[in-house]
């Protein structure tokens, strides 16, 4: 019976173990048939989670152009170097060589990847070259990634530093036009979803989410040509009379564009290491100073406006000097009875002062203001400074007077150039711009035409042999314009060996169609009148300029003018 009991037990024993095995399998077989067929997106998912990835397309920035649309600013691109701290580690024995191909300190590395152990992505150094990309990719070091970036280029470097600014490492403005027009610069960055592998490289890409918008380009009033031109000249006149800084702005009267701003010191806003922050500014929109007599031509237009004088009235100088309350109005010499026109040929002090004192202060103050000093130009420039002009109702006699002469109040270059720009345009002000104008923008009339006529006729004496400035002459043109030394003011007055030179000019003086302005600051040689520092760089640049923008002469001797006729007859 036993036999017969452990026989029929075995069979019972193999189909329960089938069984099992059959329902193992089965269960195996509906798992994989349910993860590959009926919810394959979890697998999807896990591995998506692992190797899927959306990264960010970098879209550059605009392109700044000057008016011949070359370019001025571009954005180029460039490999930067990054790491993740945890994976990085456990090639610990690869960094020495890392840091010695990135010139950076091992100590430096180590502390970075310590502090930032926690995180998954670390720069090292950024915006390297092609080649140096190259070899830092063939370490093929776990954790080591290279990310593409742009960088701001200045082909034109310093001589455009003051105008265009630069942008920081992001590549967003920090100065000049790069900082004001930043908006319309930048790019938007796109985006797109990659599989990425172990070594978090892409090796493919799935969709683009979002495709990069590269930032609009820029086109500005600035002639390259002219701006190196002006460069070149204000450079050289620095050096040579030893002084501290510089500075010229050429407008563009018809259209008040700024055709040339230069400064010095410069800066080349391509090398980052060796950028100063003290040169950054630019100061012919930034930096006032007392304009002394190059405020003139505008207290003779208030008088002339006034109707109490007439460019032949005569003023009597004598002797060379007046008295005003306490203080004393001196000329360098005594020039005697003179007419209007010949006190602004001689830059008589006493001269000017007497028609001042002539007027209510109203009619002055009335006449700066309109002209735009006290005020900003509007030119959207970052950091522009709106100078000093008091109201009227708290001058004196003495601060008449001294206005009168351009102490007691204070400008920037671009403010002085903008005034002259309202004789040069027949008594219309156009706002400034830094843009280059489609249409002629509406002026507004602050001077009537006929003394903007009359100033600029008594101007261009200043340039004759009796002058104050024959060294502002340009050959072939006429061109009208007034000298400055200005003593710089310090604790307690004025200095007496401490100088700012300047002269203000148009051309052709028959139909102006640029006006520039010249500061020297502190010439610490030999000369220091405006007539013999700042006369030469006006005229030379001046040349140039007019013949790169093809304006004809207006000053063509008789005998020449006759040979043309004839032979265009």
């Amino acid at each position: 019976m036993s036999r017969d009991t452990g026989s029929g037990a075995y069979p019972g024993r193999r189909r329960l173990l089938l069984a099992a095995m059959t329902c193992a399998f089965t269960a195996l077989v509906w798992r994989a048939v349910d993860l590959q067929v009926m919810d394959r997106e979890f697998l999807r998912g896990q591995g998506d989670a692992r190797h899927l990835r959306v990264v960010a397309m970098p879209a550059h920035r605009g392109m700044i152009l000057d008016r011949q649309g070359e370019p001025l600013a571009i954005s180029t691109p460039v490999q930067s170097v990054w790491v993740n701290p945890q994976e990085i580690i456990t090639a610990r024995e690869q960094l020495p060589r890392l840091a010695n191909l990135l010139e950076l300190d091992m100590d430096y590395i180590q502390r970075t990847l310590a502090s930032r152990a926690g995180r998954e992505f670390v720069y090292l150094r950024r915006h390297i070259s092609p080649d140096l990309a190259s070899q830092v990719r063939a370490l093929e070091i776990p954790g080591l990634y290279l990310q593409q970036e742009y960088r701001r280029y200045y082909p034109a470097g310093e001589v455009m530093a003051h105008v265009l600014g630069f942008t920081d490492i992001d590549d967003d403005g920090q100065e000049g036009l790069e900082l004001a027009y930043s908006e319309w610069l930048r790019g938007l960055p796109g985006a797109k979803r990659v599989i990425k592998d172990g070594r978090r490289n892409i090796v493919e890409t799935v969709e683009s989410i979002r495709p990069p918008q590269p930032g609009r380009d820029l086109r500005i009033s600035i002639d390259r040509r002219i701006q190196f031109l002006a460069y070149r000249e204000l450079k050289a006149a620095v050096q040579q009379h030893g002084a501290r800084s510089g500075s010229a702005v050429i407008l563009d009267v018809q259209r008040g564009e700024v055709l040339a701003m230069v400064n010095q010191p410069s800066y080349n806003p391509n090398n980052r290491e060796q950028r100063r922050s003290d040169r950054f500014r630019n100061r012919a929109v930034t930096d006032v100073f007392e304009p002394g007599s190059t405020i003139k031509p505008f207290t003779v237009a208030a008088a002339l406006e006034a109707g109490r004088y007439q460019p032949h009235t005569l003023i009597d100088t004598s002797p060379g000097y007046m008295t005003v309350g306490r203080n004393t109005v001196k000329d360098i010499r005594n020039f005697g009875p003179m007419d209007v026109t010949g006190v602004m040929r001689k830059s008589s002090n006493v001269g000017v002062v007497k028609m001042a004192l002539s007027m209510p202060p109203k009619t002055l103050w009335g006449m700066l203001s309109r002209v735009g000093f006290g005020t900003t130009t509007g030119s959207g420039f970052p950091g522009e400074a709106a100078g000093l002009l008091v109201n009227h109702p708290r001058w004196r006699d003495i601060e008449l007077a001294t206005l009168s002469f351009g102490y007691g109040l204070s400008v920037t270059p671009l403010q002085l150039a903008e005034a002259y720009s309202v004789i040069a345009n027949d008594g219309l002000l156009r706002p400034v711009s830094f843009l280059q104008q489609e249409q002629v923008p509406a002026g507004q009339r602050v001077m009537s035409a006929r003394v903007a006529r009359e100033v600029r006729a008594m101007m261009e004496e200043v340039l004759g042999p009796e002058g104050t400035a024959p060294r502002a002459r340009v050959a072939g043109y006429r061109v009208a314009g007034k000298t400055g030394t200005v003593r710089k003011s310090v604790a307690g007055g004025y200095a007496e060996n401490r100088y700012q030179a300047l002269f203000a000019g148009m051309a052709p003086a028959s139909q102006p169609r640029l006006v520039m302005v010249v500061v020297i600051d502190e010439p610490s040689r030999d000369e220091y009148y405006g007539g013999a520092v700042a006369a030469p760089v006006f005229s030379r640049v001046m040349t140039g300029a007019l013949r790169l923008m093809n304006i004809p002469p207006d000053d063509i001797p008789p005998p020449l003018q006759a040979s043309r006729a004839g032979g265009a007859s």
